[in-house]
């Protein structure tokens, strides 16, 4: 099979990882700068070039930056017009890389969530703390990736003066309750073809709420509830994701999803759990790739 690697960096460790998982399948790899692809859209003749060279795979795997979601689902778009099968669909990404929208549909399955508050307007600013309980808070910018733009308010002036001053840069902020009895812990797990595949606890340096491991946080195998295992499941398959992370905080009130990537980072669950997780993202596409019904199927 040829496989297509959608990522900005060759040398990145969750690119590297899937090159090398798949080399070892006996498949043809390629790493491909989706930034440095163009598209010909044309009737009944879709095409992705780089460097005036038409690009032909089997499959593709996209790891679109956050950042970069726009251009980047646009050209997993283009691949799937042309019957490329991605290990994530165009629109799944999209839906996912949207917090607030990703919140809303988790809102209309069994899942539980913080209690989530967003507003517009600075006037409504006492109105959304008491949405949430009250502080303390958690404040997100919704573009925020890898615990950057995340804020621990501890008292409601500490909210008030937070969510004045970003009020002046974004209006793309949502407050969360924060959730006092996961002690600065989290949980994430890998879920690929519905089914969760490896989980890791972080938790968080001294002195830090978030468990990031770019933030300094430290992670270590876990063994899931049939619970947990199930809320991952229902989270990735509502947003209509094959291979997902999911976040998920442990609570009084069972787990709770906090988020779910569809490009997760594959270096620190792997070292955690000693998993093989790129193998068996490969394993899934060399099932799935040579399926025909949804070859080529597009959801506008």
């Amino acid at each position: 099979m040829n496989i297509g690697v959608l990522s900005r960096g060759a040398d990145l460790y969750s690119t590297k990882r899937l090159v090398q998982a798949s080399e070892e399948r006996g498949h043809e790899v390629r790493v491909v700068d989706y930034l440095r692809c163009y598209m010909n859209i044309t009737s009944r003749n879709p095409a992705v070039l780089l460097a005036g060279e038409a690009l032909k795979f089997d499959a593709i795997i996209p790891r679109i930056a956050a950042q970069r979601t726009f251009y980047g689902t646009a050209v997993v778009r283009q691949f799937e017009m042309m019957g490329v099968y991605s290990s994530n669909e165009s629109q799944a990404i999209t839906r996912s890389r949207d917090k607030l929208r990703s919140l809303q549909i988790l809102s209309r399955t069994s899942v539980k969530m913080p209690i989530t508050g967003f507003a517009h307007s600075t006037r409504d600013i006492d109105g959304l703390i008491e949405t949430v309980g009250g502080a303390p808070l958690i404040i997100k910018l919704l573009e925020g990736t890898q615990g950057v733009g995340v804020i621990l308010a501890d008292s409601k002036s500490a909210a008030r003066s937070v969510l004045g001053a970003f009020r002046q840069l974004t209006p793309n902020i949502l407050v969360q309750e924060f959730i006092k009895e996961a002690k600065g812990s989290d949980i994430r797990c890998l879920v690929i073809g519905n089914k969760v595949v490896a989980s890791m606890e972080r938790r968080a340096a001294p002195g830090e709420f978030r468990s990031n491991l770019h933030q300094g946080g430290t992670a270590h195998e876990t063994t899931l509830s049939s619970q947990e295992r199930t809320a991952a499941r229902v989270a990735v398959k509502s947003l209509g994701l094959n291979v997902a992370g999911v976040d998920l905080l442990r609570s009084q009130r069972g787990p709770l999803v906090l988020e779910v990537n569809s490009s997760p980072g594959l270096e620190g669950i792997e070292s955690a759990t000693g998993i093989d997780v790129a193998g068996l993202i490969i394993e899934d596409l060399e099932k799935k790739a040579g399926k025909g019904a949804d070859r080529g199927r597009v959801k506008g």
